[in-house]
């Protein structure tokens, strides 16, 4: 038998299985697959073209017709971007735990598109919004912002949009994965390039968003701007059901934070047991694929024992006492529980070093944008740019790099490095996190040019700023989908979701520091110069190019602190257990006599082994 029997065998024996639309056991023959992860990818570029179009012009809106003040406005806006970010780990968890990924995504879509309609109709009935005045006038104080039920009506179609969309964005990701088998023994190429596809649908969708989008809006109104984005909302729901019969779903297992609770529960009840020499003799150490907690009907794939956070071993050992009752699951924990909560704990530093990266990226969404104001926008002598949409740059950069890195890059690296994916998720984000340090450099440099110009009575053209965003956008290729492929392949299943999700919280803690680090700069700059760095509102008289070398600092000091933990961080042997074709294979961990067994049965040899 080959190899690839052998791995369906195993699953079949232990009772993982995946479910089509009518709840019955999968075939690989009709289910799954790039054909049914392209619906999922559709839905992928039409919600974010959807979401993009409303949150890069939102705070015109906000300022113009729901008439809040500028700071105001301001700080709507960045609570709402934070909350889609953060209303992520909702998802996830409502996926994994209890409905499931398909389910998840359908529900919350509609959330969303009721939140895209509630929107268009404020902006399309007056009566729904406070009394037209001009904001830039001088008679602001004697506008009105929107109150009771209008701004009722408005923050409760702001936050169906958030709670739609943030509940939405992990599950994309691991329904698409989903798709791909695990025994299939190119999964670890497939799902590289599903990743690099969902990347390229996400830059479609900013690109088509920045550019004809926000064009619509400027020239149309917003009303025609929340109806575009309800339909192409409708259309990523549409995608997304198209491919309902196709799909591969997995089925929910219940409360993900049950076991860990469990976990640490057990450890700090049994402090004081002394953990055995011998791994063999922890609870759940013999399973071979699955455990199926009788207690919880909770079905956890088999990790297999490593060395690191000893003392959580302990919610592993048996009791002695032969006369007690037997031990609950908040007393006594699996080898797979345990090793789960260490990768969890393990995953948290490679996590923490991407808020400086995102750090970054809120300083191109402001800072950088300013800096386009200030400059010679002109294209024509008719057409002058918009500073908002050089955001767009990097994308249109990144629609042809994407299809290189995959067609060019991934096959000569998978010579060299004989890996499926070419090079390592974990090596792929330290390669962004380097590249972005240039991008504040280029800001720097700019900056420092753009000042010293400006005061001496000359204006420098505004595209003197692309190249920081196309180093940034370069350096989000490797970065931002080597996380997600990180995250996701580190985790068990019915935990893909929720892992996923903390990528995305990546960019809410990023702009929260942001605001954070301003503030901070300010305040301590101002106590011995009289004058804060960013503290006026004349980039001319501010020190922003100073800030920008403290950005760089921090992300090269980043990256040296990412090398440590990357090199820090193990992968568990039973996640890099893989079958590749035409080679002989053998075990390294004689824990798992059961795999040992099926191997021997079927003549043939399993790896399993620390990936570098």
């Amino acid at each position: 038998m080959d190899g690839e029997g052998i791995m369906k065998d195993l699953r079949e024996e232990s009772g993982e299985t995946s479910i089509d639309w009518r709840a019955r056991p999968s075939k690989s023959s009709k289910h799954g697959g790039m054909s049914a992860a392209v619906f999922v990818l559709g839905l992928q570029a039409f919600e974010m073209m959807a979401i993009a179009a409303v949150g890069n012009n939102l705070i015109t809106y906000v300022f113009n017709d729901m008439q809040y003040p500028l700071s105001k406005a301001a700080n709507i806006v960045t609570n709402f971007v934070g909350t889609v970010f953060l209303l992520s780990l909702l998802g996830g968890f409502l996926s994994d735990s209890y409905l499931g990924s398909f389910s998840t995504m359908l529900i919350f879509g509609f959330v969303e598109l009721s939140g895209f309609i509630l929107l268009s109709v404020q902006a399309y009935f007056p009566q729904l919004k406070p009394p037209k005045c001009k904001m830039l006038s001088s008679a602001l104080a004697q506008c009105s912002e929107a109150k009771g039920y209008k701004a009722l009506l408005f923050f409760v179609a702001l936050y169906l949009v958030a709670l739609g969309s943030g509940c939405l964005k992990p599950d994309i990701i691991s329904l698409g994965a989903d798709q791909f088998r695990k025994e299939d023994l190119k999964r670890s190429r497939k799902l590289s390039t599903y990743f690099n596809c969902a990347y390229f649908a996400f830059c479609m969708g900013e690109l088509v968003a920045l550019t004809v989008l926000v064009w619509v809006q400027t020239h149309s109104g917003m009303v025609v701007g929340f109806g575009v984005s309800a339909a192409a909302m409708t259309v990523g729901l549409i995608c997304l059901v198209s491919g309902t019969t196709l799909y591969r779903k997995s089925r929910p297992r219940g409360s993900i934070f049950t076991p860990i609770a469990q976990v640490f529960v057990a450890a700090i009840t049994k402090r004081k047991q002394v953990s055995p020499s011998n791994a063999n003799m922890l609870h759940g150490s013999q399973t071979i694929m699955l455990h199926r907690d009788s207690v919880t009907s909770q079905t956890i794939s088999t990790l297999m024992h490593t060395e690191k956070f000893r003392f959580l071993d302990k919610a592993c050992i048996k009791n002695d006492d032969q006369n007690q009752t037997k031990e609950t699951p908040w007393r006594l924990c699996t080898v797979s529980q345990v090793e789960q909560v260490k990768i969890l704990i393990s995953v948290v530093p490679i996590f923490a070093c991407t808020i400086i990266f995102n750090t970054i990226l809120a300083q191109l969404q402001t800072f950088s944008v300013q800096q386009g104001n200030s400059m010679d926008k002109r294209l024509t002598k008719k057409f002058q740019i918009p500073p908002a949409s050089l955001q767009a740059i990097p994308y249109i950069m990144l629609i042809f790099l994407v299809p290189l890195y995959e067609t060019v890059f991934v096959p000569m690296a998978r010579r060299i490095t004989g890996k499926d994916s070419g090079i390592t998720s974990l090596q792929r984000v330290g390669i962004g996190l380097f590249i972005a340090t240039f991008s504040m450099v280029s800001a720097a440099l700019v900056e420092n040019k753009r000042r010293a110009s400006a005061l001496n009575n000359d204006t420098l053209t505004i595209f003197w700023i692309a190249p920081q965003f196309l180093i940034f956008g370069l350096s989000e290729m490797f970065t931002a989908v080597g996380l997600i492929e990180f995250f996701y392949s580190q985790s068990l299943d019915g935990m893909q979701s929720f892992l996923t999700a903390m990528t995305y919280c990546s960019y809410s803690f990023g702009f929260y520091l942001s605001s954070l680090l301003v503030s901070l700069v300010n305040k301590i700059t101002s106590s011995y110069s009289g004058g804060g760095w960013l503290s006026d509102n004349d980039l001319n008289k501010d020190k922003l190019d100073i800030f920008y070398w403290l950005l760089s600092a921090l992300s090269l000091v980043n990256f040296f602190n990412y090398l440590f933990w990357s090199r820090w961080y193990s992968y568990n042997p039973s996640l890099s257990l893989t079958m590749s074709e035409n080679q002989p294979h053998e075990i390294q961990e004689s824990d798992n006599q059961n795999i040992l067994n099926a191997s021997a049965n079927n003549n043939v040899d399993i790896k399993i082994a620390n990936v570098p």
